[in-house]
């Protein structure tokens, strides 16, 4: 299909006066796009795609306990989805965070975090009773987002009402202007209906779509970027394509920022849908191959580690409910042991040791007084990808 053909799909600038100046904020087109978009040339990478996500929700009947991989993924996720908006948070200060533990870490920087994991538990919930993935359930999730640090004064959970920019100091010398305030509505009705409507899209490709014109439209004044990454494995969910949100992109996102950015504007100002689904579809082919992979690694470090502390005998049945502990919470203090397995200090203290004399977690303090354990196998894992952006 040449350039000319797309033409029907660019969307419109207006000028608009904003901050004492006048800009040039783009509209997009209503979805679906017109023409519609060739699905000969995607429907490889479709297949390809929807293959790696069934094989990743089949990591259900192979893990022990897929609840204990998506509490840390999901955090994974939310730690990496921040660090593209700019913080420098690694996943320890997040987990450290939640102990109530956390030396040197960006308060802001973590909070930040801490509200993306309880803006997609909040999503998860409402759709499992029966609400649906729409415009009231994102303004939610958006008022979880934005309830604490930076932008908390930037009308979380509403729509915005004054106009934003992306890049630069002001609207005048910015890298794109989203719609004035007044299409918001509008647009994001339209992307509603699309999310809901029967059609012969595939629904990852619908998915696709649907990530780009959040992003375009930038309907909230803060934290579009992590909402819109949110919308796609929501959208997976919703639409039964996953059991669990276990597909997370902003990994693959990260890696290929400048990649993401350049195609974002290949459909703003020439149409090419295309080009963005190929990119798109490969990542999310990627991503449901490297998280398959993780959590079959993560399941053989807990039955190797499980099979050691079988070893130990006596002291194995306290051994056995820390590690379980550590499973879900993979930095811990001998306070918060105490406490989650009902148990004495002492007792913890010396499961902690047994685990630490057999290679399963390692104090990481280096100090005789508050210290905290790591279970350092389980982290490698999914440390993998998450050093802050430079």
């Amino acid at each position: 299909m040449s350039d000319i053909g797309l033409t029907p799909r660019i969307g419109e600038y207006i000028t608009t006066t904003t901050v004492g100046e006048s800009v040039r904020a783009y509209i997009p087109r209503d979805l679906p796009p017109v023409p519609p978009i060739d699905m000969q040339l995607l429907s490889n990478l479709v297949s390809d795609a929807m293959l790696a996500l069934g094989r990743l929700d089949g990591v259900r009947s192979v893990a022990p306990d897929t609840s204990l991989f998506l509490y840390m993924y999901v955090r994974k996720e939310a730690l990496l989805s921040s660090q593209i908006e700019g913080t420098q948070s690694t996943l320890s200060d997040l987990l450290l965070y939640e102990n109530e533990q956390a030396p040197g870490a960006p308060v802001d920087d973590v909070e930040e975090v801490s509200t993306y994991v309880a803006a997609l538990d909040h999503g998860l919930k409402r759709m499992k009773g029966g609400f649906p993935l729409s415009m009231r359930l994102m303004r939610e999730m958006h008022g979880i987002l934005l309830s604490t640090g930076r932008g908390s004064t930037k009308l979380p959970g509403e729509f915005r009402q004054s106009q934003n920019w992306i890049g630069g100091t002001r609207p005048g010398n910015a890298l794109f202007v989203p719609p004035p305030p007044g299409a918001v509505l509008d647009l994001m009705t339209n992307l509603e209906n699309f999310l809901h409507a029967e059609d012969d899209l595939p629904t990852i490709v619908k998915a696709g779509i649907a990530h780009l014109q959040f992003e375009t439209i930038h309907p909230f004044l803060d934290g579009n970027g992590r909402l819109g990454r949110l919308l796609i494995t929501l959208y997976l969910c919703s639409e039964g394509i996953l059991e669990e949100p276990l597909l997370y992109l902003s990994l693959y996102l990260k890696t290929h920022r400048k990649t993401y950015y350049q195609l974002l504007n290949e459909v703003r100002d020439h149409g090419r849908w295309e080009v963005w689904l190929e990119f798109f579809l490969v990542g999310v082919k990627e991503v449901a191959e490297q998280a398959n992979a993780a959590a079959r690694r993560i399941s053989n470090i807990f039955e190797g580690d499980t099979q050691k502390i079988s070893n130990l005998k006596r002291a194995a049945t306290m051994a056995r409910k820390v590690h379980e502990v550590m499973r879900q919470r993979p930095i811990v203090t001998i306070a918060l042991i105490t406490k989650l397995c009902d148990t004495t200090v002492p007792t913890a203290t010396n499961a902690l040791g047994n685990l630490e004399k057999l290679g399963i977690v390692h104090e990481i303090t280096g100090k005789e007084r508050g210290r905290v354990y790591a279970y350092t196998k389980y982290l490698e894992v999914l440390d993998e990808g998450t050093d802050p952006i430079v």
